[in-house]
């Protein structure tokens, strides 16, 4: 089997998330890739880099933090075609995208690839781009049905993003739409980066919001906690995209389970190393969703989750 170095670009655009899996030869198992859990951006724009080079038994790594067109320049010794990246969230695989047409690109999480021009269509994506897309009408409806269930009085609700990107739009008319069929209006509370936050959670107070939607948004993971503070300051009941930041002290997260999308894409890495062209790999989309509440937090907004709702959660915390 033909050998490949293997990069992985995580940073302000993506999330990082636990993930071991392992590429198999047909004669026994190769070397397991490891996507570390701890390594976030340093600062805005800056993209965290792992470069792991595939060896004879083994895989070593070289961290650098680089712009994703930097990463490019990497190649030490062979063409590009020796290389794999996978990118974690939407605008980074924009980015590769415009960088090289000829790189193999592995997706684990992209709200609309077709729409935003990186595969021709799910089925066949054409391009040396593949990998999974994490966001539907369905999902934003879910997470809005879910957040009338907790707050049944509610008439408004106040829609947080960080990063107004191209995903962001996607997300925003599927939850308006979502809002429309229950009845809700929705107000829009948007933060340029750390310092904006405190100004948007009183947008949604002044603008009498009931309840908060948080996007599925990068730079909101990064700083869940202070959102969740601020979330928590403002009594204002939310929901979120990430089990992480339930984890942390938000109320409610529903959304694609991030390991086993990391997981999936992993086999398309392995696929890849073993010959397959990305533009032959169909687009996938999420199979396992995870619904976590945090009932401590609803004890100190002073709510009542219901019974039917906690016994669909895939995750309680008590």
């Amino acid at each position: 089997m033909r050998r490949r170095d293997f990069i992985t670009l995580i940073g302000t655009t993506a999330a990082a998330w636990p993930i071991a899996t392992r590429a198999q030869q047909k004669s026994g198992p190769r070397s397991a890739l490891r996507l570390p859990v701890s390594l976030m951006p340093s600062g805005k724009g800056c993209m965290t880099s792992v470069m792991w080079k595939a060896r004879t038994s083994s895989l070593s790594s070289d961290l650098r933090k680089a712009d994703p067109i930097a990463s490019l320049r990497w190649p030490p010794s062979s063409s590009p075609s020796s290389y794999v990246i996978v990118a974690g969230a939407t605008p980074a695989v924009a980015a590769l995208k415009q960088a090289t047409q000829t790189i193999p690109i592995v997706f684990p999480l992209h709200t609309d690839p077709v729409g935003a021009g990186i595969v021709a269509s799910l089925a066949r994506p054409g391009g040396n781009a593949t990998g999974l897309s994490h966001f539907s009408q369905d999902l934003a409806g879910k997470r809005v049905q879910f957040l009338k269930e907790v707050v049944p009085g509610m008439s408004r609700i106040a829609v947080l993003w960080i990063s107004p990107n191209a995903a962001a739009q996607i997300q925003l008319k599927a939850v308006d739409a979502a809002a429309r069929a229950l009845g809700l209006s929705v107000q829009v509370v948007e933060s340029q980066g750390a310092e904006g936050l405190e100004s948007a959670f009183q947008t949604a107070t002044t603008g009498r919001c009931d309840a908060l939607l948080a996007f599925d948004d990068p730079f909101i993971f990064i700083l869940r906690k202070r959102v969740v503070e601020l979330a928590a300051k403002s009594q204002l009941p939310a929901m979120y995209g990430q089990r992480e930041v339930a984890v942390d002290g938000g109320l409610m997260a529903y959304g694609p389970n991030a390991e086993d999308m990391f997981r999936r894409a992993a086999t398309y890495v392995a696929k890849i190393l073993e010959g397959a062209k990305p533009a032959d790999l169909p687009v996938q989309q999420p199979t396992r969703f995870d619904l976590v509440i945090n009932l401590k937090t609803a004890k100190a907004l002073g709510i009542t989750v219901p019974t039917t709702l906690v016994a669909q959660a895939t995750e309680v915390i008590e």
